[in-house]
């Protein structure tokens, strides 16, 4: 994980599936569970996607919200 990650989790939305346009650090827990269940898509999504489910699953979401305060839509 790099500051980077973080980073893109607040600016980076869903490109597909029931959350299209949805900010990566905005999908909703149930969701990245069932990813974690079926498995994580491969790439640089995938590996973004289960850093966000381990940030909810450990209840860190908080930890986001400086970030997002500078991304503007």
């Amino acid at each position: 994980m790099s500051p980077q990650s973080l980073n893109t989790l607040v600016h980076l939305r869903m490109p597909y599936g029931k959350y299209k346009d949805y900010l990566l650090c905005d999908l909703p827990g149930n969701y990245l569970n069932w990813f974690a269940r079926e498995g994580f898509p491969k790439g640089e999504l995938g590996s973004l996607l289960e850093l966000m489910y381990e940030i909810d699953h450990n209840d860190l979401r908080h930890l986001l919200e400086p970030l997002k305060k500078f991304h503007f839509k």
